[in-house]
């Protein structure tokens, strides 16, 4: 209320049935302006950008929800490469899954590039960052294997690295927009995802077989599917196909794990020796990538 209705209410001998009656005109007219103002913000032709900056703010959070927890799945083998450093020898566990994944962010740091895939920077981001953590595992996974393996590891390397600067080559030289190059690229990254998200199909067939879930934790199960939903939803608040095809199927193999779980989780026995296990990650690289990590039960 302004100050000249102020001193019209309290003018001396007013009545209160005026005094009421000029209220309720004036919540009128703030509720006519309120209604104004919602049609305005939400009208596309008085604000063309109001839906797209609050959807792109929306995206931009999920995008960032997706990071840290992609992140975290990046660095859920810790504990393998603790032992590696510990024993100073990387015994049965193998290099593959670290440099599948290694191979994925890097294709998929390929399709985050402005030049390639414009307005993805939170698909670089957590990609570059795990490319950055694979190549530290990577590293220490060759400082303490034999030379035979090395050598496996530095061939594996450098076909990697050959391929994807092909790639990155061939569409910058011979795909001229960014349509064509994110649909080159992006095809490659699905192909990619999909065979890596094929991993936990042999650990469920051994859930199915032995009624038991010691070789599929509950948490990583459960923090793959949040990634995955995460990542889904990223790609559907502005729709990007890429990145929707490999995390649903993460997302729908996350979910199938973890009704696994809650079929065999009581008849699993207490008393099982421990041993090595190569356990199922998924990662989002952004989207979204699916790999094998050992840890040590």
């Amino acid at each position: 209320m302004n100050a000249e209705n102020t001193v019209l209410s309290s003018r001396p001998g007013e009545s209160a049935t005026h005094w009421l009656s000029v209220q309720f005109i004036q919540c009128l007219l703030s509720s006519f302006r309120f209604s104004e103002l919602l049609h305005l913000f939400f009208s596309n032709r008085s604000l063309p950008h109001a839906k797209m900056v609050s959807a792109n703010y929306v995206r931009t959070v999920v995008g960032v929800v997706g990071n840290v927890i992609s992140f975290g799945l990046f660095l859920s083998p810790l504990p393998t490469f603790m032992t590696i450093v510990s024993k100073r020898a990387v015994e049965q566990f193998s290099p593959i899954p670290y440099l599948a994944t290694l191979l994925n962010c890097m294709m998929w740091v390929v399709y985050g590039l402005p030049i390639v895939h414009p307005n993805s920077v939170l698909v670089l981001t957590i990609n570059g960052t795990g490319f950055l953590i694979e190549a530290l595992y990577i590293a220490i996974f060759f400082a303490f294997s034999p030379r035979s393996l090395r050598l496996k590891i530095l061939g594996i390397l450098a076909a990697e690295v050959v391929f994807v600067g092909a790639v990155l080559a061939g569409v910058l030289g011979g795909a001229h927009t960014h349509g064509k190059r994110t649909e080159i690229v992006g095809i490659l990254c699905v192909i990619f995802g999909t065979a890596m998200y094929a991993s936990p199909l042999s650990v469920m067939k051994t859930v199915i077989q032995t009624k038991s879930v010691k070789y599929m934790p509950f948490s990583l199960s459960f923090v793959s599917f949040l990634n995955g939903i995460c990542w889904m939803a990223y790609s559907l608040l502005r729709f990007d196909l890429y990145i929707l095809i490999p995390n649903g199927l993460g997302t729908l193999l996350s979910a199938a794990q973890l009704t696994l779980y809650f079929m065999y989780y009581r008849s699993s026995p207490g008393d099982v020796p421990k041993q090595n296990l190569e356990l199922p990650e998924e990662v989002s690289n952004a989207p979204d990538a699916f790999t094998s990590v050992t840890v040590e039960k």
